[in-house]
Formats: structure tokens, sequence, C-alpha cells
């Protein structure tokens, strides 16, 4: 008989996850069950919520929000009671923008579920959240080394690097943190065409000290880090496979 008893400090936690039904947040949503944690995953497509509900244990939960709307979101934590982590990876389709091509409307739209989104996650989850809890966001590497056509990705990470500082005194002490990513397998790079995504993959590789470009569940950990760690407030933990390096 199997005795072994789980002693992660996420046993039994609760751990809301918006942007989680794919990628980073749903590789986060599985690595905080793995811990024992009882996980509930938001994200705006529903099909997507129920194909990721598959992967997880039979306590998670999720639901579909569309997490640019702010009377959703505020909605949805009224309703969802007390946690104790917070992460939030929510974020639309990537891609290279020029300065030249730059559509003002467009751009505006960028920050709304990246950044406004989780500010309003921020405003309304954190109330809810239990003694000793934290928020965990999501930046890049882009805002210390943007290349050509990373204006919106610099300006986003940029932004969320500084939300994080000035959150993390204000909702003291629940603690604020946030995983900055360098170039990560995701979904998130299909509105790239494949040949062109794959090339760009392949290159970054070559150029990375680490020799490959990261998957969801090297970034997952990060976030798993931030849960479980309990002194550590306003970082930004960087996990790019050497890209601020090279």
């Amino acid at each position: 008989m199997n005795t072994q008893v789980n002693n992660s400090k996420l046993q039994g936690k609760r751990v809301i996850l918006l942007g989680a039904s794919s990628g980073i947040g749903l590789a986060t949503a599985k690595a905080a069950a793995a811990e024992g944690a009882n996980v509930v995953i938001v994200s705006s497509n529903q099909q997507r919520i129920d194909e990721a509900l598959t992967t997880l244990p039979g306590t998670a939960k999720g639901y579909a929000i569309d997490l640019s709307n702010e009377e959703n979101i505020k909605t949805f934590f009224k309703g969802i009671g007390q946690f104790d982590h917070l992460v939030y990876t929510a974020g639309e389709n990537l891609s290279l923008i020029y300065l030249n091509d730059l559509e003002m409307k467009k751009a505006h739209s960028f920050f709304n579920i990246r950044y406004w989104g989780a500010i309003a996650a921020l405003k309304y989850g954190a109330p809810h959240i239990n003694k000793g809890g934290s928020v965990s966001l999501m930046s890049g590497t882009a805002n210390h080394r943007p290349g050509v056509g990373w204006l919106l990705g610099a300006s986003i990470c940029g932004a969320m690097d500084g939300l994080t500082r000035a959150m993390a005194v204000e909702l003291a002490p629940i603690r604020v943190n946030t995983v900055s990513a360098g170039v990560i397998k995701t979904n998130l790079w299909n509105s790239i065409p494949e040949t062109d995504r794959e090339g760009m993959y392949q290159s970054l590789s070559d150029a990375l000290l680490l020799k490959r470009v990261g998957e969801a569940e090297d970034v997952a950990l990060a976030f798993i880090y931030f849960m479980k760690q309990s002194h550590g407030t306003g970082q930004i933990l960087t996990v790019d496979g050497g890209t601020l390096l090279v």
C-alpha cells in the first residue's frame, strides 16, 4: 500500500488561474494540481475549457469568462469565494507589429486583456485572497531586449513589470510577483504561418545559451515557485533560456 503523504505547501490550497485553457496557464494548472491544489481555470472559450478539464483532476473547475470585460471579471470574483493564489496569464495571439503598419485602435485593444484585464483581476480578486496568498502575473523579456517589430510586446511587458512592483506595495501583505518569459512554444504564436513559426523557433534555439526554445512546462514551474515561497514580493523571475545574455 502506498502511504506516501503529500507535504506540498500547495496541498489543499485553492488556485484561480485566468487564461488557463491552454499553454502556460494550463501547464501551471496541471503543475499546481499535481502539488495537491484545487484549481479553477478561466478562459474565454467554453470548448477549450471543457477540453482542458479532461486533462485535470476531477476536482478542477472551469469557467468561460470574457476577460476583456471588467463587469464579467467583477461578477466572477463576486461569486467564486475565498482562495489562496491568483495566476494571470491571459493574452491574445502574438504577432510582430511594425510602427509604420500600426493601427491605433488595434494597438489600444492589445492592452485590454493583458494589462487592463490583469488590473481588473487584481481589483476584484485581491479582497478574496486568504492570508499568506499571492498573485502571479505574466511578462516577458521583450521589455529588456526588444527586437524589430516588438513595439507593443515590449510596451506591455514593461507595463506589467511596473504594475507588479506597484501592486506589491499596495496589496501587501499579499505577495505580487511576475514571471518574465522569453519566446515559449504555445498556441499564442499560431497567428504566424507554421513554416515561419518553426523557422523562428529554430533560429532562436540556435542563438540561445540552452539551445532550445522554452516549453509551457518550463514557465509553469516558475509560477509554482512563486506560490510556494513565502518571503518574496515585487519580484520578476526570468525564464528565457539565456535570451538576455546573448
